[in-house]
């Protein structure tokens, strides 16, 4: 296959810039709040809980909504298959940014 088929092919669902930067993010703590991923992504709070639910119903995060005291706070860690997706997401992009500094396209020869 080639690169450039490669990288259109890549998961959607991972690769979309936002669900990205959340995976990212979880991939590199034990967990994170609803405000700190917020803060982080600069994402409204709509477009954050739309993204943590579409990654919740893929399985590749656990949301766990609790209280502090009064307030409502609602914690995302990633789950196993998140923590494997993401390694493997960058993996693919690592793999494929290194084949991309060797790639020439081919010469087509004339015909004569």
């Amino acid at each position: 296959m080639s690169l450039f088929k490669e990288i259109t092919e890549l998961d959607k669902l991972l690769h979309e810039p936002a669900r990205l930067a959340i995976m990212t993010a979880l991939a590199n703590c034990a967990s994170a709040d609803f405000t700190f991923l917020q803060s982080l992504t600069g994402l409204s709070k709509g477009n954050l809980s739309s993204h943590l639910s579409k990654l919740e119903e893929a399985g590749l995060v656990k949301i766990q909504k609790s209280f502090v005291g009064k307030i409502p706070n609602t914690n995302v860690s990633l789950a196993l298959t998140g923590v494997e997706a993401i390694e493997e997401h960058w993996k693919k992009l690592d793999e494929m940014r290194a084949s991309a500094k060797t790639w020439k396209p081919e010469v087509e020869k004339a015909s004569g």
